[in-house]
């Protein structure tokens, strides 16, 4: 870029428009979970959210089973996300397997498959059933807003993330574009729960560049599932036929490209998978968009021609929020390897888990930042190991974690790299949540890494 490339801006004051004990900048799972848990142990809290509904990817990118979250038979990711499950169930929009469904059968595999609730790593024939959960994403939206306004939480939705505030090498604050022009939140601690680390490379914290495949999730609805279900199982030879025809158009997908909902004949597809995609770029984000809907009308044409049970089947709609699963990651004060998660090691400064891997509170730090903690599927960790970390529960779990270690650190007026981890872990235990402190019994342990 050369300078007759670049504009001059003009300068002038921001208005403040909120302070709080804790800023929270993105209304996905992690953000959520952050702001909720900040806020019950007593902090007040702004959360801020470019798009003008919460939940993210979850919601916004339709990414519509929660999963990711059980080490064989027990349950690692508990707290909030087990909570909004919950209330999701409460109001019929959704659905999880029973505790007594959970495990290898062939009866319960062709009950359940299609809701994808189960061990997608597990290498039994079939793969187990498990605790995971089908939901709508509207029904999200809508326990989401019910659990921030519960908490007393300051949500400002419509608020674009423009810069951090960063004083002293500390982060202040933000800076946020709206309709309303240029506004500044303050806070006391501030986390990036953006999914790209927006704010953390904002203020200068260092961080590596990744990439993955990215997806324009989409639903469609008039389809006789239980008539597609019958064909799958009755001609296995026929449908594997159509299923490989279909994936070929798609141009990418998971075995079993589209999966049921909570609503009668709505069926959700994460998919087409688009390789060459630069998650933060306009001009890719753009193109993406474009591919994807193209990817879209071909699946649905053949899929109406040749498929038992969508002869009548039609786009109900594609996922505002393109599926952007890496970007940029934090380069942190503990990086997470592969090694890290395949071997599931332990950490004497866990504060979330997965499935059976451990986040340590060190990789939600950023290097020569201070009051900033990082939450969401862009904490410190190598490419390769955020693509098998990066599920919505575990960063609901992060979000938890970082909820509770703003408010011990104002509690105990000490910076947010300074908390006792072990009051933290203790808090998220008496709250429901599984911080890791406990290894399970398939952990491994390496001096190095603690």
């Amino acid at each position: 870029m050369t300078q007759t490339d670049l504009i001059a801006e003009a300068g002038g004051a921001v208005p403040i428009v909120s302070r709080s004990d804790l800023v929270v900048v993105g209304g996905g799972p992690a953000g959520i979970a952050a702001a909720i848990s900040a806020a019950r142990n007593g902090l007040s809290v702004t959360l801020i959210e470019r798009y003008p509904y919460l939940g993210g990817l979850a919601s916004g990118g339709m990414v519509l089973v929660l999963d990711d979250m059980c080490n064989g038979a027990e349950i690692t990711v508990r707290g909030l996300c087990a909570e909004l499950i919950e209330r999701m169930e409460r109001i019929g929009l959704c659905v999880a397997p029973p505790e007594e469904d959970r495990r290898s059968d062939e009866t319960l595999w062709r009950k359940w498959s299609r809701w994808g609730v189960f061990d997608f790593h597990s290498h039994q024939k079939p793969q187990p059933i498990c605790y995971a959960a089908a939901f709508d994403p509207d029904g999200f939206k809508r326990v989401a807003n019910k659990m921030i306004a519960e908490a007393g939480v300051n949500l400002r939705l419509h608020s674009w993330f423009s810069r951090a505030i960063v004083e002293d090498g500390v982060v202040k604050g933000v800076v946020c574009d709206t309709k309303s022009g240029r506004q500044a939140i303050m806070g006391s601690v501030v986390v990036d729960a953006t999914g790209d680390l927006d704010v953390a490379a904002s203020a200068g914290a260092p961080f590596t560049h990744g990439s993955y495949i990215v997806t324009t999730v989409f639903r469609l609805g008039g389809v006789d599932v239980e008539a597609a279900e019958r064909f799958e199982y009755d001609e296995p030879d026929a449908f594997n036929a159509i299923d490989r025809a279909i994936k070929k158009l798609m141009g990418g997908s998971w075995d079993k490209w589209w999966l049921r909902t909570p609503l009668p004949g709505i069926v959700w597809c994460n998919c087409p998978h688009m390789v060459g995609y630069d998650g933060i770029k306009v001009e890719d984000l753009t193109r993406a968009d474009f591919e994807g809907r193209d990817r879209i009308d071909a699946v649905l044409t053949h899929a109406r021609q040749h498929l038992p049970g969508f002869e009548k089947a039609f786009v109900v709609d594609v996922a505002p929020q393109i599926g952007v699963r890496q970007t940029r990651l934090l380069d942190g004060v503990y990086v997470v390897t592969k090694e890290d998660v395949t071997r599931r090691r332990h950490f004497p400064d866990s504060v979330a888990r997965g499935r059976d891997y451990y986040y340590p509170y060190r990789s939600m730090l950023p290097r020569n930042v201070g009051g900033l903690i990082v939450a969401g599927r862009h904490y410190s960790a190598t490419s390769s190991a955020q693509r098998i970390s990066r599920e919505i529960p575990p960063c609901m779990a992060m979000g938890e974690a970082a909820g509770v270690a703003a408010a011990l650190a104002l509690e105990s007026g000490v910076g947010v790299d300074a908390i006792d981890v072990a009051k933290a872990q203790a808090i998220l235990r008496r709250r429901g949540a599984d911080p890791g402190d406990a290894p399970a019994a398939n952990a491994t342990f390496d001096e190095a890494a603690a």
